[in-house]
């Protein structure tokens, strides 16, 4: 993708010495590409040369469009090498450099994205920034052969303002950390809530207009805080958009997983990339509201999920790989769109006729042509209410789903033989602690074993092939490398995972290895000044400025998970460092979470947990007990978010989980008793009997006592 006939005869440049998938796309272009390092900036100081900073994923559409369009035009490439010193990052490689130019275009340009362009001085220091720029002008934007005279130009008039401007914006990336305040209360809750449903649409889900992305954390904020005030609203608007996007063309209805955002306000029309992170956390979207609801429709979207990342996604080593591309053969979607010739051609006439109306395929299409935008006859999935399908909630119809699981097969067959998108197969630790995290609670929800085992063996992989010689953690492996100290996503993803892990699976080591993990991000990252996490360790020596991450964007922010990793170790291992480290994160959060509520939801996932009331249960007997087997079943079963589950096995007085969590030393199975539980809250920890309405009925009461307050 991206390359011409004459593109392969064509001297290949630095990066073709790289692993990016995305940065190898631009091998062979006549750009005179350098990766981000000393090198590139060392020849722009030499030569007097600006720097021309581009940044994109392979996954991303108009990154393509301007590689083809621009980077592989011998033009454009003559006066890029003429005017600057080129550098290509890949921003799922380097998230941290992302985020400072991403900040600075949005200070310089108010507006950002990808691809990303940022004109440096050889200082590192921007002064121009703007996102996909066409080849020439059109519609009032000028293009690149307009632009860079102009930017040469200024270069060698403006010399001295253009230095000033680079170094004040510099100056104030280094300079923008959020000062903490108080620590925020439910308040702060009801206040998201309330800007939630003021820009809630109730017709199609979601919240604003187009366009429309996923962003999970916001129906699992709705269902915390369903849960803590008993309102109904909250519950149905995180379902009517987990339905909405269920039955819209964002969700592939044949191969499972989801595209990565809807273009239009009804979820139907996607870019249609597929990420890694999006699955993960959707997967557990769905599996929660399935957890609140007992709707099996969410658990099999959940299923679903699961199933496409294990069949496109998984490595035979373990890992995952990041993504698949929104292009094939030079058209986005062209992989995904069907016309109702071939739905016949694959189905036959009458049931070929009766799919394609369950899914919306009509004759005229509904996918516009790229080209002209009229109609072309191809028809992105979704949907329809009517037989056998969803109505208009989502519920399913009496016949069931499975009636059509057999055509939905034989389209997957068929679509199996177009030219597939491009998978980009690196493996990135945080996303992969974020996969773990999704196969560890739909294991531990549904009682299945094939989730946890997977969650297990990404786990080994990345302890195993994600470490520097000084076991420090990395950021990406690809072709057998690992390369890229690991950020703080990286950290607080899989310290997450490994939580989930050991939630799902109680075997001590992966407790064992948060905690240590957790150490480790401690010691390089956080901020011993004023609270939190810095996106890049101290010894980062290739940026301009050490930013916080807080506002959550597609992912939630390192800092908002790092907060409820902090409260859950707390309260799992009865630690109060962890817990008063969480607090001073709270306080970093105060101001900006009082400006924008929406931009933090799980931060607030995690200060719903902190406000309590919450409970750690210890059961002391085996897990495949015939009494501890169902206690554990219901309770993995039903939405408990405040409950976190330690099983102390007997003979373990202190060498394994007593070792690792001492509240837990003292604490027997009773003699005659087939397990002994002990429900824990605050500082006490009270003996239970051994079932599991008893359990259920202590928390319930916790909680309609909170209602009522």
């Amino acid at each position: 993708m991206g390359l011409t006939e004459s593109d392969e005869n064509r001297p290949m440049n630095r990066l073709s010495r790289e692993k990016s998938p995305y940065l190898l796309l631009h091998a062979n272009n006549p750009v005179d590409w350098y990766p981000w390092g000393d090198e590139a900036f060392e020849r722009a100081k030499r030569e007097d040369k600006p720097v021309f900073l581009s940044i994109g994923y392979a996954a991303c559409h108009w990154c393509h469009v301007m590689e083809q369009e621009s980077f592989a035009d011998p033009e454009t490439a003559r006066l890029l090498n003429d005017a600057f010193v080129c550098i290509k990052v890949d921003r799922e490689e380097r998230p941290d450099i992302d985020q400072i130019y991403m900040t600075a275009a949005q200070a310089i340009a108010g507006t950002a994205g990808w691809p990303l362009t940022v004109i440096l001085t050889p200082d590192r220091h921007p002064f121009y920034a703007a996102t996909y720029i066409p080849r020439e002008s059109r519609f009032g934007y000028p293009g690149l052969h307009e632009l860079i005279p102009k930017i040469v130009a200024a270069w060698k008039e403006q010399r001295s303002e253009i230095l000033a401007a680079g170094t004040t914006i510099a100056s104030a990336l280094q300079g923008s950390l959020p000062r903490p305040g108080n620590e925020p209360g439910e308040e702060l809750l009801h206040r998201t809530f309330e800007a939630l449903a003021g820009t809630f649409d109730a017709e199609n889900g979601g919240f604003g207009g187009a366009p429309k992305f996923p962003t999970p954390h916001i129906p699992m904020f709705l269902l915390r805080y369903g849960n803590r005030t008993g309102k109904r609203e909250a519950l149905a608007m995180a379902a009517r958009t987990l339905d909405a996007m269920a039955m819209g063309g964002i969700h592939d209805h044949i191969g499972g997983g989801f595209h990565r955002y809807s273009t239009d306000a009804r979820w139907l029309v996607p870019h249609f990339e597929k990420m890694l992170y999006d699955q993960a956390l959707l997967a557990m979207a769905y599996t929660e509201m399935y957890l609140a609801t007992g709707t099996t429709r969410y658990r099999d979207v959940a299923g679903d999920t699961l199933g496409y990342v294990m069949d496109r996604l998984a490595s035979p080593e373990g890992g995952f790989y990041s993504s698949e591309d929104a292009d094939s053969e030079g058209s986005e979607g062209k992989y995904y769109l069907w016309t109702r010739d071939e739905m016949r051609s694959v189905l036959g006439n009458g049931e070929g006729g009766r799919i394609a109306d369950l899914f919306g395929v009509t004759e005229q299409g509904n996918f516009p042509d790229p080209g002209t935008g009229e109609r072309s006859g191809k028809n992105i999935l979704y949907r329809v209410a009517g037989d056998g399908g969803l109505n208009g909630s989502g519920d399913r119809a009496t016949a069931g789903e499975d009636r059509f699981a057999p055509a939905r097969q034989k389209l997957a067959d068929a679509r199996r033989k177009r030219v597939p998108p491009l998978l980009d197969d690196k493996i990135l630790t945080d996303w992969n602690g974020l996969m773990i995290a999704a196969l560890a609670r739909a294991a531990r929800a549904f009682s299945d074993d094939s989730w946890y085992n997977a969650a297990i063996r990404c786990a080994e992989f990345l302890q195993k092939r994600l470490r520097n010689p000084d076991g420090r953690l990395l950021h990406r492996y690809r072709e057998g490398e690992a390369a890229i100290p690991a950020l703080a996503t990286d950290y607080a993803f899989l310290i997450w995972g490994l939580l989930e892990l050991y939630l799902a699976g109680f075997e001590p080591c992966f407790l064992r290895e948060a905690i240590r993990l957790q150490a480790e991000f401690d010691r390089y990252f956080r901020d011993p000044a004023e609270g939190g996490f810095f996106s890049a360790p101290d010894d980062a020596s290739d940026l301009i400025a050490r930013q916080k991450e807080l506002y959550d964007g597609a992912l939630p922010s390192a800092n908002a998970v790092a907060f409820r990793n902090l409260l859950w170790l707390s309260r799992l291992t009865g630690t109060s460092g962890s817990e008063a480290e969480a607090g001073r994160i709270a306080r970093i959060y105060s101001g900006m979470a009082e400006q924008s509520p929406t931009g933090c939801t799980f931060f607030q996932n995690g200060l719903d947990f902190a406000l309590g009331p919450s409970w750690e249960l210890v059961i002391c007997g085996e897990g495949g007990d015939p009494g501890a087997g169902p206690l554990l079943r219901t309770l993995n079963g039903t939405f408990l978010p405040s409950l976190l589950t330690l099983l102390k096995l007997p003979g373990d007085p202190g060498t394994e989980l007593g070792e690792i969590v001492p509240f837990t030393r003292t604490m027997e199975k009773r003699a005659g008793e087939g397990y002994t539980a002990y429900l824990c809250s605050g500082t006490a920890c009270n003996l239970v009997t051994g079932d599991s309405p008893a359990i259920l009925e202590t928390i319930r009461a916790g909680h309609a006592a909170r209602k009522s307050a």
